[in-house]
């Protein structure tokens, strides 16, 4: 029989939100081991992840919390605006853009946050090394590669098996393995969603003059098309096409792929030069019905995935991570069981609300703007228009970008576990 090893907690997946809740969690003195099918060190490739994310100032403070903010920090652009535009698809053909815009200022909002930007843009890449650094430094094991074959559960405890026929035990699984979760499987727990059938393709630019750390959100009949500002006057450029249109542009020769981006968005970028390689990803909406099953809980991609119009999937993910750690070192410190239904429904009850909101209205967002319906059209310039005007409703949203509203847990205030 294979050798059975107990843990507090196994985390299924060690991605970035899987690798910031084992060092939460290990930060509140549980001994946690992660498994991922992907090599650790997999993960610090350029070639892996070409995307970059808007980490909310919040979520800053909380990965400052877990120890990466100085590693993280010379790689991260603020965001001192968002410029949101209603455009028309580019063409000699096309009638005026909408003069109609949203702006989003810093400044605003600074005496409410020290002075801190709308959020920082950080590529992927770096967040991970950051993060792999950190497990490192905290001495969290890690099983990679290796996979999780079965989860079975049992009064008291859980067993993960792994494909070897390694058997981790523990009173928790904590499902942060993306979309396809094999945790979630387990539980039994299904999913509701569907496709947009469009992707987003991702490359990053350098651009012909400084961005001012402004970002820009444009959007076009067929989905937004994002600019965000990085360090050393280079952007990520995010566009949504159909996917099959998506895949042309990926496999297209690099002369080409810059006509086209040219020819689309030139007025915007100002003599880009596209730097390393290119991605894309289909872009689908994925809510999991329950937070939480007996012994297992989710976070992260496995519990809900979004469209990225806002930016906002991995802010979720990590505030999940903040929370979950939150209730768990708490129950620790009282003795309880870490793994019992009542310690879970308080995780669950935490995040449930605030992850379907936000699925929902990213959801409504993209459908309001992805169209060149005109009344609809016309509906949106106004809202976009009034919000502009209404100083209150603008820093109310600049609040909520900035991951600041609600019941925070410790972490996303800047405080230990």
């Amino acid at each position: 029989m294979a050798d059975i090893e107990r843990y507090d907690i196994v985390i299924a997946g060690a991605g970035l939100t899987g690798a910031a809740f084992a060092l939460a969690a290990a930060q509140a003195g549980l001994r946690v081991v992660m498994v991922d099918p992907q090599p650790f060190d997999a993960q610090l490739a350029p070639t892996f992840d070409g995307r970059s994310t808007a980490i909310a100032f919040s979520t800053f403070r909380m990965l400052d919390a877990l120890g990466l903010g100085e590693t993280l920090r010379p790689h991260a652009c603020r965001m001192d605006h968002i410029l949101v535009t209603d455009g028309r698809r580019p063409g000699a053909a096309s009638r005026a853009a909408s003069p109609a815009f949203l702006r989003f200022d810093a400044e605003e909002i600074s005496g409410r946050t020290g002075g801190e930007p709308l959020g920082y843009m950080v590529e992927n890449r770096r967040i991970r090394a950051a993060l792999a650094e950190a497990v490192t430094r905290a001495e969290i094991e890690v099983r990679a590669p290796a996979s999780v074959a079965a989860v079975e559960v049992d009064p008291g405890k859980a067993t993960v098996v792994l494909a070897d026929g390694s058997r981790l035990v523990a009173p928790l699984v904590v499902g942060a393995e993306g979309r396809g979760s094999t945790v979630r499987r387990a539980a039994g727990i299904d999913t509701v969603g569907w496709g947009y059938g469009q992707s987003g393709v991702v490359a990053t630019v350098k651009l012909g003059r400084d961005h001012g750390d402004v970002a820009h959100e444009y959007f076009l009949p067929g989905g937004p098309f994002a600019i965000l500002p990085l360090t050393e006057q280079r952007a990520s450029l995010v566009w949504t096409e159909t996917t099959r249109r998506g895949e042309a542009l990926r496999d297209a020769s690099d002369a080409a792929f810059h006509a086209h981006l040219m020819r689309r968005f030139g007025e915007f970028l100002d003599g880009a030069t596209v730097e390393g390689p290119r991605f894309v990803y289909p872009l689908s909406l994925s809510l999991a019905e329950r937070l939480t099953a007996p012994r297992i809980a989710l976070i992260g991609d496995a519990a809900h995935g979004v469209h990225p119009v806002a930016g906002q999937g991995l802010n979720m993910g990590l505030k999940d991570a903040a929370a979950l750690a939150e209730v768990l070192a708490e129950a620790a410190r009282l003795g309880e069981d870490i793994g019992a239904e009542t310690v879970l429904e308080r995780y669950a009850r935490w995040r449930r609300f605030d992850n379907a909101a936000l699925a929902a209205g990213f959801d409504a967002f993209v459908r309001l703007f992805s169209n060149d319906i005109a009344p609809v059209r016309l509906a949106r310039d106004i809202g976009l228009a009034a919000v502009n005007r209404i100083g209150p409703l603008r820093r109310a949203f600049m609040h909520e970008a900035g991951g600041a509203t609600g019941d925070l847990p410790r972490l996303l205030r800047g405080e230990a576990v």
